[in-house]
């Protein structure tokens, strides 16, 4: 990032070519000697300068990093914390953060994870040989250089035999899902021990892309860490019974690190020099990224060595091996938890991605991260929403259309936002339309937007306990009503279904499919009798799915004309199932375990089989899968994922039921993931607003980002949804949380 224009020119004589990040302690700067050495300058706030406190503790940072000076770290150049605002110069590595690392280019390969994993080992032997723990020993504080990893950050350490401590009795310091039990519990017997806990952690998380203890918060990550076994799923043995004895509870049993060196070195075989895929690593190509890794706080934001061809010129604009102290957190009554360096907090400019230069699609033009709530004052129509933040709003959805986005749920007015800022641009005046209705007797349930429409169905609750259903477009320029039908008899679902909105009547057997612009009258068509029937589309045409209330009998798959409604042809599938979509031609429908009875909801029922039927022929094959899933289902670009409410993430062959890969990650309970075929990207997020990128191809998690919600929804009908918006992503939680972000820097 450039200088800022009240930024000093030098510092101890050293001249500050540019800044690599900021934060609530400090300011790190990129410096030159006069000799022309790149150093990383770290000058503390002003305000803290007065801090005897600080100060103190700004001196044992410099004793303690300047007792390391191993080939893994990053030594001290030169600081005085006695000048005026205290400053230290550390070695200036290029490379990124781990951090970034795995998250542009997924989990290591077993050569890359060795060399991590025996040069953290060294790292931590030249730390401990000083009497220093490190006590934060994460991804964004392991710099990936070229010559091997570099451990950063001595900030929070201490001196092992200094028995009188800055640290206050109770405070624990650290980043929560690499710390070892021992600094949530009692942080005044934290030893080399908890160094060796939190290298399995980051190795763990290298390996597969997450931490062994990740959850939604970081109180639910502390008390995995003190009380749950590590996961450790994807792991490969004998590694994963080397971390397994890391990452136990006593400290005492986990193993010392001499004999690490030596477990790691035969879990971890050295590579033959002569494959082509285990050459030395290369930081290749590497994109600047803001640190992302949930709960880590913030690695500072560089620019990495780019490798070029011999002659090449190679430009350094790498992160930097800075010190940092902590922010603090309350996290209970007389103790806190620390998160993220103090002095890294700053996140690059916004800027966008390009196809040339990343994986991921250009934001829209005017494009800016943004995160906001259905309950925003809104500047037209109903002035004040129907319901508040923090009350019952558990189904509230979204959906994009032409870079907006519009909203609405149980006690959520219809809701316009600016999909490029988040702003709300109007909300709808619909609300107590039926005599008696009181403000908590309103749900509106988005059904599509489409045409300039927006189609929802208004439920009205009056006191004396009847329900007024109705289907209502309003204009989505103005919020205005358009149009509004009755909605009769409950036996039919997906209303909004291609071009058509189908309303039916009183008896819920003849449905009516209209124009969603001015609600004209297409046709009619009739449904079975008894049945319970969905509306889908598939390769371009219109299916109504009917299942019968007998459990004995099949469903029944109708092929809607689309021009008369008349019923083309009818295909049989088992009571209990759910159509995906189509594949090689053929229409895939999901058979729930022992059948079962009406239409299968893909977020709830579990699944065993797939049938493949052609819809010319009704000719059926039947796919059965390896195991039953009881999750989340989509099916595109040939195949089905599936995610499951622990956060796992599997991709299946629909033409052979076998496994193609899978992956864990911490988004639990999300709806079935949005399909990126721009990108060949995953997007999944759960009620609490984590969202999780995966590539579609191989499983390779890509990033993950904290929890976004305010709260937590108290419903489980409805899950959160992602939407693109060309390059950007929308999502929603059922509680009224609405936020977009760029998936080339997600943390912006």
């Amino acid at each position: 990032m450039p200088l800022h224009k009240d930024d000093p020119k030098s510092v101890g004589g050293y001249k500050l070519v540019d800044r690599l990040g900021s934060g609530g302690m400090g300011v790190v700067y990129w410096g030159r000697s006069r000799s022309g050495r790149d150093v990383a300058v770290k000058v503390v706030h002003a305000q803290y300068a007065e801090d005897k406190v600080f100060r103190a503790r700004f001196r044992q940072e410099i004793e303690s990093v300047r007792k390391v000076s191993g080939a893994f770290t990053a030594p001290v150049v030169d600081a005085d914390p006695d000048a005026i605002r205290p400053w230290m110069a550390t070695q200036y590595v290029p490379g990124s953060s781990l951090a970034e690392r795995i998250r542009d280019q997924g989990a290591l390969r077993s050569t890359e994870l060795r060399r991590l994993a025996l040069g953290l080992v060294e790292a931590l032997e030249d730390i401990h040989r000083a009497g220093v723990v490190h006590r934060d020993l994460k991804p964004a504080n392991v710099l990936m250089a070229e010559d091997g990893p570099r451990v950063i950050d001595f900030g929070i350490s201490r001196a092992a035999e200094n028995h009188h401590t800055l640290t206050e009795t109770g405070q624990m310091i650290g980043t929560p899902p690499f710390m070892s039990p021992e600094q949530f519990t009692d942080a005044r017997t934290v030893g080399p021990a908890s160094d060796v806990f939190s290298l399995a952690a980051l190795l763990v998380f290298s390996a597969t892309g997450r931490g062994p203890f990740d959850a939604d918060s970081p109180y639910l990550t502390a008390f995995r860490v003190v009380h749950e076994a590590p996961g450790l799923d994807g792991v490969p043995q004998p590694l994963r019974a080397v971390l397994e004895r890391c990452l136990v509870k006593e400290a005492a049993d986990r193993p010392q690190l001499d004999v690490l060196a030596k477990e790691f070195a035969q879990a971890l075989p050295e590579p033959d020099p002569m494959d082509p895929d285990t050459t030395t690593l290369r930081l290749a190509d590497l994109r600047t990224v803001e640190e992302t890794y949930a709960g880590t706080g913030h690695a500072p934001p560089g620019r990495v060595t780019r490798p070029g061809g011999a002659g090449r010129r190679r430009g350094r604009r790498p992160l930097l091996a800075v010190v940092c102290t902590l922010g603090v957190l309350v996290l209970g009554t007389g103790w806190y938890m620390r998160f993220g360096p103090g002095f890294s907090d700053d996140e690059p400019a916004a800027s966008s991605a390009t196809p040339g230069d990343s994986r991921w699609a250009a934001v829209p033009t005017g494009w800016q991260a943004w995160q906001t709530t259905m309950f925003e004052t809104a500047p037209a129509g109903e002035i004040n929403p129907l319901a508040k933040a923090g009350e019952d709003t558990s189904d509230a959805t979204c959906q994009m259309y032409e870079s907006a986005v519009y909203c609405a749920g149980n006690t959520v007015l219809p809701v316009r936002l600016d999909g490029r800022t988040g702003a709300t641009v109007w909300r709808s005046a619909l609300a107590t339309s039926a005599e008696g209705a009181d403000s908590s007797g309103n749900n509106f349930e988005l059904l599509g937007v489409r045409d300039g429409a927006m189609i929802l169905q208004h439920d009205v609750y009056a006191a004396d306990g009847s329900t007024r259903s109705s289907i209502v477009a309003l204009d989505t320029g103005t919020g205005d009503q358009l149009w509004t039908r009755d909605r009769g008899g409950p036996s039919a679902d997906q209303l909004m279904v291609g071009d058509f909105v189908m309303t039916p009547d009183a008896s819920g057997r003849l449905v009516t499919a209209r124009s969603p612009r001015t609600g004209t009258d297409h046709w009619t068509a009739q449904l079975p009798a008894g049945d319970y029937c969905t509306f889908e589309t598939a390769d371009s045409r219109l299916y109504a799915h009917c299942f019968p209330d007998d459990e004995s009998k099949d469903a029944v798959l109708l092929e809607l004309d689309k021009t008369d409604g008349t019923v083309r042809r009818r295909l049989s599938t088992p009571n209990g199932s759910g159509l995906l979509g189509t594949v090689d031609g053929r229409l895939a429908v999901a058979v729930a375990v022992d059948g079962g009875s009406g239409p299968a909801r893909l977020q709830d029922n579990a699944f065993d089989e797939i049938r493949l039927l052609d819809p010319a022929t009704g000719a059926t094959t039947t796919t059965r899968l390896t195991r039953s899933h009881t999750s989340s289902i989509r099916l595109a670009a040939g195949t089905v994922w599936i995610t499951g409410v622990n956060g796992q993430v599997t991709a299946v062959s629909p033409l052979t039921g076998k496994q193609l890969w899978q992956t864990r990650t911490s988004v639990e309970d999300s709806g079935p993931p949005t399909y990126d075929p721009t990108t060949h990207t995953l997007y999944l997020a759960s009620i609490s607003g984590r969202v999780a990128a995966l590539d579609s191809r191989k499983g390779t998690l890509l990033w993950e980002t904290g929890a976004q919600a305010d709260q937590l929804a108290s419903g489980d009908t409805v899950k959160s949804k992602v939407s693109l918006d060309g390059g950007a992503v929308v999502v929603n939680t059922p509680n009224g949380t609405v936020f977009s972000l760029d998936p080339a820097h997600p943390s912006g």
